[in-house]
């Protein structure tokens, strides 16, 4: 067996906000196996800034991974514990290459295009104007559930956008997330969380930084809605720190991305003791190309959560890959008529 790796800028067709700052480009790697003739492909979809595996060694490590293939995924896999993007890549790349087609890891009726994933539509951070934009294009494509990233602008602005949809919509009709990339001062998390609560907003993101346990679960606690971690997930590969995380802060909801948390494997061990602590949980995806985003949303349809993913940041770059993926009416549909381009997986190689 061959492997490589391919480093892959993707560009935003316009700059997106987070608390984090204006992002213009993503960059991702490809790790790529080749044995007697068949290829399989994996992203390694790092953030940098925000993955633990984000340091200097990176691309040595990719390139340790493609040397030391032959120890097959599971080794690879605990071997990499500090590298959970690559070992998303590692496990993508081995099912990739075992699979009749390389591009379909999960066969299920999602990729037989009888089922659609529920999603919801994503607000990026930007002024009033941009984000009310935002607004009315996802309500005018059909979404029933908004997901509103704030922490950028005025707080008011951002509570006077969320009010306008809710004086539309009942929460009935329109389900409305946040995410605060822990942007909150911690002296001021709870008066605004009861500002929100007023909107009958389903749930908050990370409303403060992460590393601030006993303050959070105060507010898992005491808060007037639920709240879901995610980025205080990051960095927790132990199962036995996991569970003691989720049993000291009593979160309501976790939010899962495979390329931060460590793949399918890591990803599943909190799902696991999300389930025996009764917390609720969803998938996101954390801006991969449609490569990685095709190998999350596959296996998330196996779950079967039905709750609203988060699933639709296909579309959000200049040069992503063309695929079956297509957004529709609030839900991610595999649509065959629609195919990946032929020798894709070749022509990274080069």
């Amino acid at each position: 067996m061959k492997a490589t790796y391919k480093k892959y800028i993707l560009n935003f067709k316009r700059p997106s906000g987070t608390s984090r700052g204006m992002l213009t480009q993503k960059e991702t790697w490809f790790l790529i196996l080749e044995e007697e003739g068949k290829l399989g492909i994996g992203e390694c979809g790092i953030l940098r800034g925000l993955s633990i595996d984000d340091v200097p060694e990176y691309e040595e490590t990719l390139k340790w991974t493609c040397s030391n293939i032959h120890l097959g995924k599971k080794v690879l896999w605990e071997a990499l514990h500090n590298f959970p993007s690559i070992q998303f890549g590692v496990e993508q790349a081995f099912l990739s290459l075992a699979s009749e087609n390389p591009f379909e890891l999960f066969p299920s009726d999602f990729t037989k295009a009888e089922c659609p994933i529920p999603i919801n539509g994503l607000i990026w951070m930007g002024d009033e104007a941009f984000m009310n934009e935002q607004v009315q294009q996802k309500l005018k494509e059909g979404f029933r559930c908004i997901k509103m990233k704030i922490g950028a602008i005025d707080f008011k602005n951002e509570v006077e956008i969320l009010k306008s949809i809710r004086n539309r919509f009942s929460k009935e009709q329109i389900e409305l997330r946040v995410d605060a990339n822990g942007a909150f001062p911690i002296d001021e998390a709870m008066e605004k969380l009861l500002i929100l609560s007023r909107l009958d907003i389903h749930s908050i993101e990370q409303p403060l930084q992460q590393g601030n346990p006993i303050v959070m679960a105060n507010l898992c606690k005491d808060a007037p809605l639920d709240i879901a971690l995610d980025e205080e997930l990051i960095g927790i590969v132990d199962i036995k720190e996991k569970e003691k995380l989720l049993q000291r802060i009593k979160p309501q909801y976790l939010i899962l991305k495979p390329s931060l948390v460590g793949g399918y494997k890591g990803s599943a061990e909190w799902i696991q003791l999300a389930k025996k602590l009764d917390i609720g949980w969803w998938v996101t995806s954390a801006l991969e190309s449609n490569i990685g985003l095709n190998a999350i949303a596959q296996w998330t349809f196996t779950l079967n959560n039905h709750l609203p993913q988060g699933l639709g940041t296909g579309g959000l770059f200049t040069n992503n890959f063309e695929s079956p993926l297509r957004v529709s009416k609030g839900a991610l549909y595999y649509d065959l008529n629609t195919s990946w381009k032929p020798n894709l997986i070749r022509a990274l190689c080069t």
